[in-house]
């Protein structure tokens, strides 16, 4: 297969950032994705309709000329968040989900949850409102491995809000091992995940090639090769709790080349080409349509979209980075290194195409 046309894929998990950071990378998954889910962990945070709002607003206005491209807003989570905020969320149609940071997990994550128990007001709510629950999943306890933190999480917390909130819907964003992968298929149909390109195409083992790889290093981490081949699985089987959420992560180079390298990989520049070419490892570029153009928006109970997108077998070189905070000093210091950096990408998106 040269030539895969898809209808048009949504990415239901993405870092845009906010100002000049924003406006530099939006088009990048304008350019080939209808929708996606745009994560709340500014400084500060977007906590309230209001804020979701005003963020939307100028992230559609940075948008490229004619392009069609919707941002769907969410809400982060805080020991504070109120009933009625839940409830303004959804009432409203610009909000698509709450997300929940444990406290220190990730960037910007210290406005996050450090007692889950303490949230069954706003559980019970969201599961009466059918407004769905956006986690990082990963136990903050410090005497937890870091490449432990997912399945601890599942076995220690997420197990358990499963059973005492059967009706609230869940996805666990990013998952990263094969215990994941387990547990998603064998809970009930209220919880789904989503899948990185790069957890697909990489493994721990990438953090280290010829000295420590700072842009490969994002959270939840890399892990082993048995749990990418998992994911690769996951992703191609046709099962429908799974569907991408690319999770791309924009950070300037100075901020991850450095003594305490910022988490985050950056995708959006190629994301559909990279799915590809995880899925053409195993010769399953028939399975991409459904995991990157269906399951998601039927999970979130949205239409499909109808336009379509074209995909061609034709290398690309990536560019060394791409700008990203141009006030920065020394210049080169703002921009953003994306994935394969210097490389090739072995897939081009060709034609996006509207209805």
């Amino acid at each position: 297969m040269e030539t895969l046309t898809l209808t048009r894929p949504d990415d239901w998990h993405l870092h845009l950032r906010d100002g000049a950071g924003m406006r530099a990378v939006v088009g990048h998954s304008a350019r080939q994705f209808g929708r996606a889910i745009v994560m709340p962990n500014l400084k500060p945070p977007v906590t309230t309709v209001a804020q979701a709002a005003g963020y939307r607003a100028r992230i559609l206005e940075a948008l490229p000329a004619a392009t069609q491209f919707s941002p769907l807003m969410t809400l982060y989570l805080t020991p504070t968040t109120s009933v009625r905020e839940i409830e303004k969320a959804a009432d409203s149609d610009i909000v698509a989900g709450i997300k929940l940071y444990p406290a220190g997990a990730t960037t910007n994550s210290a406005a996050g949850i450090s007692k889950i128990d303490a949230l069954s007001t706003i559980f019970s709510k969201m599961a009466d409102l059918g407004l769905p629950l956006l986690i990082h999943g990963e136990s903050t306890d410090p005497s937890v491995d870091i490449f432990d933190r997912e399945t601890i999480f599942l076995e220690e917390t997420l197990r358990e809000l499963i059973q005492i909130y059967p009706r609230l819907k869940i996805v666990l964003e990013h998952i990263t091992t094969a215990r994941a992968v387990k547990f998603v298929q064998e809970s009930p149909n209220t919880v789904a995940a989503t899948i990185t390109a790069h957890h697909l195409l990489l493994n721990r083992n990438a953090l280290f090639q010829g000295g420590i790889v700072p842009h490969n290093y994002c959270l939840p981490i890399l892990k082993r090769e048995s749990d990418r081949e998992a994911l690769l699985a996951a992703a191609t089987s046709g099962n429908a709790k799974f569907f991408l959420g690319t999770d791309s992560a924009p950070h300037r180079l100075d901020r991850k080349e450095n003594a305490c390298g910022c988490a985050g990989i950056y995708t959006a520049h190629a994301a559909i080409e990279l799915y590809a070419e995880a899925f053409d490892q195993i010769g399953a570029l028939d399975r991409l349509e459904g995991f990157a153009s269906h399951f998601g928006a039927d999970f979130y109970g949205l239409p499909r979209n109808t336009s379509t997108i074209t995909i061609r077998r034709q290398p690309h070189p990536v560019p060394p980075y791409y700008p990203f905070e141009p006030d920065a000093t020394p210049p080169h210091s703002g921009g953003v290194i994306p994935m394969r950096a210097g490389e090739d990408v072995l897939w081009t998106l060709h034609s996006p195409t509207q209805p």
